[in-house]
């Protein structure tokens, strides 16, 4: 009786629900939510009034029986302002669509009242706030969407009450928290979409019970772990997307035979490794597959060519391929693929010749990428026929031979990258017809000839570049035409004539870099029309006459015009260059006084250097004082006394003068015979300046040969050089002076380490401050020469040449001792130096090796922004583009502006340490996001530390027993604590030496345990 009892109550709530709230409870609801609609977009619903009858309303449907609202459809119709609560009175709704609006605000609670509701899509709004509670009891719901909001809140575990969900969308939002395992409850499920959130940890086990699951995005998150074994028991899958995570391992070699229903696979930016499984080719619907920036090694199977249905294919940023024959079998197999539309290879390690089969690619293909790999050969002539193609890059290969004319024929093609191979032969004319033509790059090549008027005609370019070629001739008025161009780069070539007056047409363009060309002629004055420049590069031409006005480019950044023939004043309008980072006027025939305001206060902001008859400027110039500020700021007097009076003064200043000077000399002489036997180290910079020359180093390194070179930095190259005057072998570092910063590099390592003494730093012998034979400018530094070579080259052997090679491994205690050398030079600079220095650049490649193993720290190029730690000296010193130092080393607040500091250079040790005993470098594709080398080596320890040490730390002749793991956890806890993110966390380097002693002794301490 009590149950029929209910069930009467609940029907006649029905039927008082359906006849007694009629449908003006709908229409004041609906008249309530347009009032909370944006009044400039209410006129969509106009008809939202007391004339029309309710059903008759826009995007308004009502049922047959009750006449109540059942759908609102107000999908795409742009709706700005917030959801009123008012929609939770529209009991009858089954269906509410507001996606692709404008909609702010809170999800109202009251849409829990909808309790008939099948259908909700919130997607491509603004919303935010946390997904309401109330929604939980719409247990009839059967699709959520709220796809692209701004919903911020822990995953949220109630969804398990939603036990009819067909399809579940939460994407791009701002969820975090773990997946929880309640999810496996909604066994209904077919669609789950949570891509683009902050959801971390793995992927609960529970999912597996999710039988009829379709489609799984999970892409951009931060979930973890071994790829997740639950996908594997997902037979039901058509669509799975984990693109962006961090799960790493190999893929089981079975993994097509357990998903034989995938169409759509994207696995890209994880940390796989292993192969690729050859089981995927066993999917015969799959029509999407893309893995790339993993770290996949092997071939890439050719069986993919039996994938009829295949769209999509990307292995792009991996290490597949042997650099040899044989590697690019599978593209000949793919061209059984005819519906093939993007093919992604680029960055591995692909080899062998480019066959002409890709000419005989579908027709259907839009993209294909095969840069940055080991190709050679050359392009087939029949590749015009890829009728469909729109973007084709080939660059960084070594590909010869011509550019084949039929390319011309690429109709579609808006992007086309060639630049870094061996091509030559003349640019084809017929690129002129790829009218839709947005992006050339042909830089680095051996072309020749001239530039072709006919690019004139790709008027919707925005990118070209054909710098460092072999091309002649004039630059192309037809170029000056194409008002789309952002970037136009042709330096390093023999282009000759002047820079086209038209240039002042190009009002889009960005960058303009005509460097180390024949060009001549002035400067048009059309070029300061170009208002939206950020760089001018015209260095190393023959320009002359005036600079001309560029007033109106208010948004230039870098402008280089050195090395040129320009004469007249420095143009005043520099000074106001509000954007200006650098400003290089060196080398030519400019006069006249140097400006002293705005951006002419900052002398590391711009260069003047080999202008004779400049003069004035701030006082670090040491430029000659003009000739308005030499003048005597007296009186002239004409009075004959006062001549003769300041005659006879000057005779006797003369004559005192004489008797001084002479007193001097004698007192001078004695003193510098004194100096010569107790100080026998220079201590400036012009004392290094004298003690060797250009021809001495040319002769002393075989002309520079690359015999001799050990190794390249950031501004300059290392050579091996024999002084035959000492019989010492010693390392010559050559500054690249058309490097921006070269100059200060230079200036930087000479005045930090002409005074300081450290058995761990690298000692500087002299330098060489001159010109070269061709009249460049020169600069040198000496150093003692280290015969092991860099840190960096011991723990990545792989990646040095077989002849530079170490013949073994690093063992744990020479690592250790190591680390204790660079700790103790960083204690001595930081604490006990004269003045506290900042290395702000330590890395294993600036860390030498003498013949001991002795850790010698190098390259000091970017300490000038350090010597002192006051606040005036840092806004004397520090440039405008900051420090930057080596990504993945330098400190996180550097990224940010934040000074250079003691504890900036503790982060960089600790990312060493971490390095030195893991073997990985902080840049490894491993990491990405906030998967760095910390985090990966902090989850392991004390447990896993075997598992991310270097191995040949564990089997470099330790005997068995020995506390490997104990040794390394405190060591690497060391590099932990150093690494900190925040600066105030971060050990002292003094407790972080003490502490890598400390532990040395407890190494020998049970070595010899060991031996007992």
């Amino acid at each position: 009786m009590r149950r029929l009892f209910l069930l009467l109550s609940l029907c006649a709530l029905m039927l008082l629900e359906a006849y007694c709230f009629t449908d003006e409870t709908d229409r004041q609801a609906l008249l309530e939510f347009k009032s909370q609609v944006s009044e400039d977009k209410r006129v969509v619903l106009s008809s939202w009034n007391h004339s029309f009858p309710l059903c008759n309303w826009n995007r308004v449907r009502c049922g047959l029986k009750h006449k109540r609202v059942v759908e609102l459809d107000l999908k795409g119709l742009q709706l700005g302002g917030v959801i009123s609560q008012s929609i939770g009175n529209l009991s009858f709704l089954i269906a509410l669509d507001l996606s692709e609006n404008s909609f702010g605000g809170n999800i109202p609670q009251e849409v829990g009242n909808l309790f008939r509701l099948h259908y909700l899509n919130m997607s491509f709004n603004f919303l935010e706030g946390e997904i309401p509670a109330g929604l939980y009891n719409c247990s009839r719901l059967l699709e959520l969407d709220l796809y692209s909001n701004h919903v911020d809140q822990v995953f949220p575990s109630e969804l398990e009450s939603l036990t009819k969900l067909v399809s579940l969308s939460l994407g791009k939002n701002k969820l975090r928290g773990k997946l929880p395992a309640s999810l496996g409850k909604l066994t209904s499920l077919k669609t789950l979409d949570i891509g683009f959130n902050n959801v971390e940890g793995g992927v609960p086990v529970e999912l597996a019970r999710l039988t009829q699951i379709v489609y799984i995005e999970l892409a951009v998150n931060n979930f973890s772990g071994v790829f997740p074994p639950t996908f594997y028991n997902m037979s039901s899958l058509e669509c799975l997307g984990v693109l962006g995570n961090r799960f790493f391992g190999s893929l089981r070699s079975d993994f097509g035979d357990l998903l034989p229903n995938l169409r759509w696979l994207s696995m890209g930016r994880n940390h796989f490794t292993g192969a690729i499984p050859t089981t995927l080719a066993n999917i015969s619907n799959l029509q999407k597959f893309g893995i790339s920036r993993n770290s996949l090694t092997g071939s890439i199977p050719p069986n993919f060519g039996k994938l009829q249905n295949l769209q999509y294919l990307s292995f792009l940023g991996n290490s597949l391929g042997s650099q040899s024959f044989g590697d690019l079998e599978f593209l000949g197999a793919l061209t059984n693929c005819t519906k093939l539309e993007t093919l992604f290879v680029g960055e591995n390690r692909l080899g062998g010749h480019l066959p002409t089969s890709i000419s005989n690619f579908s027709t259907n293909l839009h993209s294909l990428a095969l840069d940055t790999n080991f190709i050679y050969g050359s392009i087939p002539h029949d590749i015009g026929s890829l009728i469909s193609l729109q973007g084709l890059g080939l660059e960084k290969n070594l590909l010869t031979g011509l550019v084949p004319t039929s390319i011309g024929k690429l109709l579609e093609l808006e992007g086309l990258s060639l630049s870094s191979n061996s091509l030559s032969g003349e640019i084809p004319s017929s690129i002129g017809n790829i009218t839709r033509l947005v992006s050339l790059n042909l830089d680095n090549n051996s072309f020749h000839g001239t530039v072709p008027s006919s690019l004139g005609n790709c008027s919707n370019l925005r990118s070209l570049k054909i710098g460092f070629n072999k091309l002649n001739g004039t630059i192309p008025q037809e170029i000056m035409k194409i008002s789309s161009l952002v970037n136009l780069s042709m330096e390093g070539n023999s282009l000759i004539g002047s820079l086209p007056k038209d240039i002042g047409q190009l009002q889009n363009l960005v960058t303009l870099s005509l460097a180390h060309n024949q060009l001549s002629g002035q400067l048009p004055q059309t070029l300061g029309k170009c208002l939206s420049m950020e760089q001018l590069f015209l260095q190393g031409n023959f320009f002359d006459g005036p600079i001309p006005d560029i007033s109106g480019l208010l948004g230039v950044k870098e402008v280089d015009l050195s090395r040129n023939s320009l004469f007249g004043n420095i143009p005043r309008c520099f000074a106001n260059f509000s954007k200006l980072q650098y400003l290089n006027l060196s080398i030519n025939n400019l006069e006249g006084m140097v400006p002293t305001e705005g951006n002419f206060q900052n002398a590391t902001l711009f260069s003047v250097f080999g202008n004779k008859n400049l003069c004035g400027g701030i006082k670090e110039l040491q430029l000659k004082p003009c000739l308005a500020q030499a003048e005597p700021m007296g009186k002239k007097h004409s009075s004959l006394l006062k001549k003769v009076l300041i005659s006879v003064g000057i005779g006797i200043a003369l004559v005192l003068l004489f008797l001084v000077a002479s007193f001097s000399l004698l007192w001078l002489r004695k003193r510098k015979k004194n100096q010569l036997v107790n100080n026998t180290t220079p201590s400036t910079l012009e004392v290094f300046h004298e003690k060797i020359s250009y021809g001495d180093l040319r002769n002393a390194t075989d002309g520079f040969s690359s015999r001799n070179l050990i190794g390249s930095g950031s501004f300059g190259t290392v050579f091996k050089a024999l002084l035959p005057m000492e019989n010492k072998v010693v390392a010559v570092k050559v500054l690249n002076m058309q490097r921006r910063g070269a100059m200060k590099s230079f200036m930087a390592e000479c005045e930090s380490l002409k005074d300081i003494r450290h058995r761990n730093l690298v000692k500087l012998l002299t330098a060489c401050s001159s010109i070269d034979f061709q009249g460049n400018e020169f600069r040198a530094l000496i150093y003692e020469f280290m015969y092991n070579g860099s840190l960096d080259m011991w723990l990545h052997p792989e990646e040095v040449e077989e002849i530079r090679r170490p013949s073994k491994f690093l063992t744990l205690l020479e690592r250790l001792n190591i680390a204790i050398d660079v700790a103790s030079v960083l204690d001595y600079l930081h604490v006990h130096c004269h003045e506290p220095i900042a290395h702000c650049d330590l890395k294993p490649s600036n860390v030498l090796l003498d013949d001991d193993l002795v850790a010698h720290v190098s390259d000091f190029g970017l300490a000038r922004l350090l010597l002192k730690f006051d606040k005036e000296s840092f806004l004397n010193q520090l440039s405008s583009a900051g420090v930057r130092g080596t990504i993945g080393y330098a400190a996180p607040e550097y990224g940010v502006g934040g000074q250079p500091s003691v504890q900036g250079d503790v982060y960089s040790f600790g990312v060493l340490l971490l390095e030195m005993f893991t073997g990985k470098r902080p840049t490894n594709e491993l990491f990405g996001g906030s998967f760095t080398l910390h985090s990966y080596t902090k989850s392991a320890l004390p447990e896993r530390v075997l598992d991310v040490a270097d191995k040949s730390i564990i089997h470099s002749g330790l005997r068995v027993g020995f506390p490997v793991a104990e040794c390394l956890t405190m060591i690497l806890d060391v590099g932990l604590r150093c690494s900190e993110e925040y600066p105030t966390n971060r050990l002292a380097t003094s407790e972080a030496t003490k502490e890598l002693i400390s532990i040395r002794e407890r190494f020998f301490k049970a070595k010899r345990t060991t031996r007992r």
